[in-house]
């Protein structure tokens, strides 16, 4: 059994900030790329993107995205 344990949000000392991943423009791995915080009512967001750092960024449900398709 892995048992991880997360940091505490800061802004709320509720939830715990979760790491997300996402593929860059080639299609690799990105690991760690945003940190949320898990208490839907705090919405604390670290994001990197092009190597600068976001904070509190708007946060979108992925339910409405689209896949691309690959050629």
């Amino acid at each position: 059994m892995v048992v991880v344990n997360f940091p505490k949000c800061q802004k709320c000392e509720i939830g715990d900030l979760v790491p997300l991943s996402d593929f860059g423009s080639q299609g690799a791995a990105i690991y760690f790329k945003a940190w949320v915080c898990t208490d839907p009512t705090c919405g604390f967001n670290i994001k990197i993107r092009n190597r600068d750092l976001y904070l509190h960024q708007p946060i979108a449900s992925g339910a409405v995205h689209t896949p691309r398709g690959r050629a």
